[in-house]
């Protein structure tokens, strides 16, 4: 095998996303298009070599009656490869932008299917990359969008924490077809494809029309995603001088309080990235505010007045900025109190309770049962979107407020604690 071929590759890609530790087990998410079937195809053959186990799934998105069918093409080829196969059925409600949520609701059974699988691979290609950093483009994305899709990304979900990885970034859409054509691998064309409602479609036929270079839109995401590392590098010392986790009694209250001055004194993408990752941080939210929205509370902020947005409370206290969960986004969230329960993405339950107890948000109702003279650093505002056990409408348990154990509500941020979010985000 040369250096220069498809499986070599492919091969020197894993290694570099997996090794030197390689996991005894991966997880492939196939379509059944000519990408993911070639990407099955070479993935069998690295694994086969490497004595790794595969587990592959098919997201049928119920949105097309061929649907069923491909899915259980691919599953019928990993029979025959000797790989076990899932299929998970996801329904559209007809809410938001299609490919947008169909991408998240597949990105989401496929955390909830990954079970201890650490890995699961995505067939994007190099033609993806440039159609992303196109749309991004037009969009008026900053240096993180045009930076395009990630080689490896932690995802941070209900599941816990998993890898995305993208072996083929680097390979052309036609080559791969090549490759599925030439070992006679079964795949199907999706007919989305080609439909110009969607955004993907459009800038897939105006890099046709208008004879854009898709290598050289990859290599400006591979450019953008080295000014990014930069960037928040930067983001990220500025960060350890004017950035705290706020604390009631030695607790952490899941706030994030910011040196407003401090802030005022930096650069204005270093500005826009703290305060992006501390809402994202305070909400556990998988993606950043849009920018227009960011940029107008951020000058709100600077100029002393606060706001709301990405479900958090921002207001000025004293000399600081202080990023608070938004009440009303918790208002219909709670979970029974069983031990590790999680709510919120950043709170678990810590110890046993009696049946009919259940997590929530303090609130109003809970915040008037706070024990007298309590004397509380915190605004009520802010207090009213701690964590809290109630039966029915009775306070049992609010560590924040010194009510019941102090290990009865648990701080636990799946991202990890602000520094390594903001490094890694």
């Amino acid at each position: 095998m040369t250096s220069d071929t498809l499986e070599a590759r492919f091969a020197a890609r894993m290694g570099a996303l997996l090794g030197p530790d390689f996991p005894p087990a991966i997880g492939l998410a196939v379509s059944g298009g000519g990408d993911s079937m070639a990407m099955l195809a070479l993935t069998h053959g690295w694994a086969r070599v490497m004595g790794i186990g595969l587990h592959v799934v098919t997201v049928d998105h119920g949105l097309r009656a061929a649907a069923a069918d491909e899915a259980a093409m691919v599953a019928a080829e990993c029979a025959a490869l000797g790989h076990p196969h899932t299929t998970l059925r996801w329904q559209w409600d007809g809410q938001g932008n299609l490919q947008d949520v169909a991408r998240q609701a597949r990105r989401d059974l496929i955390g909830a299917w990954r079970g201890d699988l650490a890995h699961v691979l995505f067939a994007h290609t190099g033609d993806d990359q440039a159609e992303t950093v196109l749309m991004r483009l037009l969009r008026g994305s900053g240096v993180e969008g045009l930076a395009g899709m990630a080689g490896a990304r932690a995802v941070h979900d209900a599941s816990g924490t998993w890898w995305l990885l993208r072996p083929l970034l680097a390979e052309r859409r036609a080559d791969l077809r090549h490759c599925a054509e030439t070992l006679k691998l079964p795949f199907v064309d999706d007919p989305s494809n080609d439909d110009p409602r969607f955004d993907r479609v459009r800038a897939r036929q105006a890099i046709a029309a208008l004879g854009l270079s898709v290598d050289g839109l990859a290599q400006t995401a591979d450019r953008m995603a080295r000014a990014a590392v930069a960037c928040r590098a930067r983001a990220a010392e500025v960060a350890r001088r004017i950035v705290t986790e706020d604390l009631v009694n030695d607790l952490h209250t899941g706030d994030l309080l910011i040196d407003r001055d401090g802030l005022a004194g930096v650069e204005r993408d270093t500005q826009m990235r703290i305060l992006a990752a501390g809402l994202q941080w305070v909400a556990s939210a998988p993606y950043r505010p849009r920018a227009h929205a960011l940029e107008g509370l951020l000058d709100r902020l600077l100029a002393g007045g606060g706001g709301t947005l990405h479900g958090v409370d921002a207001t000025i206290h004293a000399a600081a900025i202080r990023l608070s969960r938004e009440g009303a986004a918790l208002r219909d969230e709670q979970v029974p109190a069983r031990p590790g329960a999680l709510w919120d993405g950043r709170w678990v339950v810590g110890v046993a309770a009696p049946p009919g107890v259940t997590l929530r948000a303090l609130g109003p109702e809970g915040w008037a049962q706070r024990p007298e003279n309590k004397a509380l650093s915190a605004p009520a505002r802010a207090a009213h979107a701690w964590p809290a056990l109630f039966r029915n409408d009775i306070l049992v348990a609010c560590p924040l407020l010194g009510v019941g154990p102090a290990l009865a509500i648990i701080f636990r941020p799946g991202s990890g604690h602000f520094a390594q979010f903001l490094e890694s985000h």
